[in-house]
């Protein structure tokens, strides 16, 4: 009776703990456009697998990227239990891409937010250094509700084409995150256009600041990269979309989610396969996928 008493004890407190664990992620979207609707990649077609993909991970937080305004109230919609912050880049209010920060609102407490641009004037909409877009960073302040523990939440969609303006940028942010944060934890997600080789990655990786979630975590399970070019059949080692987060954290997992789905085709009509029984057919879809990122899926452990 004794060791039974026992037994159910650890796995009861085991549980505690993992229900503890913070779940964050980043999700580069994939903003709305009339070429990807006529490649068969439109939003209305990928908006519900997303938010199906959103609600099922469960993600406490999640920074996503390339969201339209159309785009966030759809995911809202479909996100009952998330709240956001963040603003468009065009005017810092609802113009032009958002780089918003999904909360689950029953988890997670929002204590303050705000935003500023990727440029050497940060404060108001802008092109910085050799960018061709202007590029905005959205942050955080939130207090799980579970362990009562404060942590900062920053993400950001660096340009693309700019290579200076990727460089400044990572010295920008870690710039402001090391004069807003002190000691609390931090989590820094975004897509930063470059993957692990790179010199911007390299600023924030050995600043001291920060761990690559994809290098410390206990488990990982990541069988491609992060960006997929909306074609099924690619295969990369390159990440270009991250989540650094401070030592204050254990890394417990790390993933890459490489979900897909299914569209109709005009081929039509059963098919059979294998050695099924004659009541198992299929029918003729196409692979797709619901952006041309994949996201990233990280499961943390508050560290005493």
């Amino acid at each position: 009776m004794k060791r039974t008493f026992v037994v159910l004890s650890l796995v009861f407190i085991s549980a505690i703990v993992w229900t503890q664990n913070l779940v964050v992620g980043s999700y580069n979207v994939r903003y709305e456009n009339e070429g990807d609707k006529k490649n068969g990649n439109g939003w209305e077609q990928r908006a519900p697998v997303q938010i199906d993909l959103i609600n099922f991970y469960s993600f406490d937080v999640l920074g996503t990227q390339e969201v339209l305004y159309g785009q966030l109230n759809d995911l809202l919609l479909g996100l009952p239990d998330y709240n956001y912050v963040g603003v468009g880049r065009d005017d810092g209010k609802t113009k032009g891409e958002f780089a918003p920060i999904f909360y689950k609102e029953e988890r997670i407490q929002h204590l303050d937010s705000g935003h500023f641009w990727l440029s050497e004037e940060s404060a108001y909409p802008n092109k910085g250094w050799d960018a061709v877009l202007p590029r905005i960073c959205t942050w955080a302040h939130f207090k799980d509700r579970k362990t009562k523990k404060k942590f900062w939440f920053f993400n950001l969609h660096m340009d693309h084409v700019g290579v200076v303006a990727r460089r400044e940028s990572a010295k920008l942010v870690l710039d402001k995150i090391q004069a807003m944060c002190k000691k609390e934890p931090v989590i820094l997600t975004g897509d930063f256009n470059v993957d692990q080789t790179h010199e911007s990655y390299d600023v924030l990786h050995d600043s001291g600041v920060f761990q690559d979630s994809f290098e410390t975590a206990k488990v990982r399970y990541a069988l491609n990269g992060t960006f997929n070019a909306f074609d099924v059949n690619l295969k990369t080692n390159s990440r270009i979309d991250h989540v650094f987060v401070s030592p204050t954290f254990t890394v417990e997992r790390y993933g890459v989610l490489t979900d897909t789905y299914r569209s109709k085709t005009e081929d039509k009509g059963k098919v059979h396969a294998g050695d099924f029984p004659k009541e198992v057919s299929f029918e003729k879809y196409q692979v797709r996928l619901p952006s041309d990122h994949f996201p990233i899926y990280v499961e943390l452990k508050y560290n005493k």
